[in-house]
């Protein structure tokens, strides 16, 4: 008799719903990075010199491939493991809210800006009439951290907290906790590229600030690509995230730049996003469904979800469903959800007083309804009016649980459509 038979199978259990709960794109760069470097583990290949980002080869020979081979690529057991240990957070929380093909395309992005930017001050530091060095030049940078680093901002930015904490013992303003673990892996760690870490950290407050809008493809063109064929089984896979109902402008709806148009590097707008660097926000809690740039109920990356809310989610789905009038005008829309609303806080009432055998208690006060302003603004995700409407009322005015039932909504219908193209 073995008694450890239901430990074990519980170990294993507890990793296989980790592993589940992990996004399409995110496991698929844990898998690919892994895979490479046991096959190199395995093959005794050592001679990254031919895949890193060196600076030198890039100029000389054009070799503009080691560009991306260097992102996939480790020199260490360590280095993988580390990387792949902090993508699994950073990772899922962007894929959840940008889609699998958006994140894929923003990894791209942000390891050509990551190039662009070492190659630039590589040079800079190299051909300078002050006091040239060749060192950068010849330096040669290899791991996926430069990424790592460029998503800790972009995450951080979203977040929208004023302060995070460094391993747990001490916290720092969020807006410079990159630059705190810039220095903190210089000082613990050896043979870190600091330029490589540097570069990803500007890229990712580039793109959080719009600079890359100009670049970034619309909605379009991420449903054009999931909607092909050759992707038909990725898509399928309960972990793969669509893109559809995302932020129109396809970037990041952080603090500076969620209500910034496609193209924010002409804008006009980038001394003011260039003056907020600066932690200048009050550090006093306030409720952050009072601020049009964090609707909802105050909830942020990694807070802990209501439980209501989740179960419910299937029930206001349906609610969804069954409550869409074929051919509303807006106003009629307007009205619907507001007399659904009533109606069931009027029904939680009454039975409260029936059963108290008293006379009937005074009607609750309803869930904050979400403004025209932000009604509009889920109406430019790509929602139609009238299913924004009713899901915000299903959802009492919660602007997130609204998002998550049309979006639920939206994707019952790919896959249905799917299944009969197929």
């Amino acid at each position: 008799m073995r008694p450890n038979i239901v430990s074990e199978a519980g170990l294993q259990t507890r990793a296989g719903q980790w592993w589940d709960s992990i996004p399409f794109l995110t496991s698929a760069v844990i898998i690919v990075c892994s895979v490479i470097y046991l096959i190199c583990l395995l093959v005794g290949y050592d001679s990254f010199n031919e895949v890193c980002f060196l600076p030198e080869a890039i100029v000389s020979h054009f070799q503009v491939y080691r560009v991306y081979t260097s992102i996939i690529f480790h020199g260490s057991l360590l280095h993988v493991f580390f990387n792949m240990l902090a993508l699994v957070p950073l990772g899922s929380e962007l894929e959840r809210i940008m889609g699998s093909i958006r994140l894929l395309y923003m990894i791209i992005l942000l390891a050509t800006s990551n190039a662009i930017f070492h190659l630039i001050i590589a040079l800079v530091v190299a051909h300078n009439p002050f006091h040239g060095n060749e060192y950068l030049m010849n330096e040669c940078a290899i791991g996926f951290s430069g990424i790592l680093f460029s998503m800790i901002v972009i995450e951080t930015s979203l977040s929208g907290v004023q302060s995070r904490s460094v391993f747990g013992l001490f916290n720092v303003p969020a807006k410079w906790y990159a630059f705190i673990l810039l220095v903190v892996f210089q000082l613990l760690m050896i043979n870190v590229s600091l330029l490589g870490h540097l570069c990803g950290i500007l890229s990712g407050f580039a793109y959080t600030y719009g600079l890359f809008n100009f670049l970034i493809p619309g909605p379009s063109f991420y449903s054009t690509i999931e909607s092909s064929s050759w992707l038909a089984s990725c898509v399928r896979r309960p972990k793969f995230i669509l893109c559809s109902g995302g932020n129109p402008s396809a970037y990041i709806p952080t603090f500076s730049s969620q209500n910034s148009p496609s193209g924010g590097l002409f804008s006009g707008n980038i001394w003011r996003n260039l003056s907020s660097w600066m932690p200048l926000r009050e550090t006093a809690a306030q409720s952050t469904q009072d601020d049009p740039r964090y609707p909802g109920r105050g909830r942020t990356l990694g807070s802990g979800q209501n439980t209501a809310v989740n179960s419910d989610l299937n029930l206001q789905a349906r609610l969804l469903d069954d409550s869409t009038p074929n051919n509303p005008s807006d106003s009629a829309a307007v009205g619907a959800g507001e007399r659904l609303s009533n109606e069931r806080w009027s029904q939680a009432n009454n039975v409260v007083a029936a059963g108290a055998a008293g006379p009937p208690l005074p009607q609750i006060q309803q869930g904050p309804i979400a403004s025209d302003e932000q009604i509009q603004k889920l109406v430019s995700m790509g929602f139609e009016r009238t299913q924004v409407e009713v899901a915000v009322a299903a959802a009492d005015g919660d602007l997130n649980v609204a998002v998550k039932i049309l979006m639920s909504q939206q994707r019952k219908a790919y896959l249905s459509s799917s299944i009969q193209a197929a």
